[in-house]
């Protein structure tokens, strides 16, 4: 018990040590993640339909 005690006094003293992110770069950093996510989806999706229609014409299907 006690030492569960001490591990969240100090969980709680690194938290406090710690440096957050304003909500302007929260904001920021997630259109940038939304925005790659959107685009590597694209590419891939246009890799996976060019190798479909490549393997079509070969397979004659």
């Amino acid at each position: 018990m006690n030492f569960a005690i001490q591990f969240v006094r100090e969980a709680y003293f690194e938290l406090k040590k710690s440096s957050w992110l304003t909500r302007r770069e929260a904001t920021d950093s997630t259109r940038v993640v939304v925005l790659l996510v959107v685009v590597l989806s694209l590419y891939i999706a246009g890799v996976d339909f060019l190798l479909h229609m490549i393997m079509g014409s070969i397979l004659g299907g």
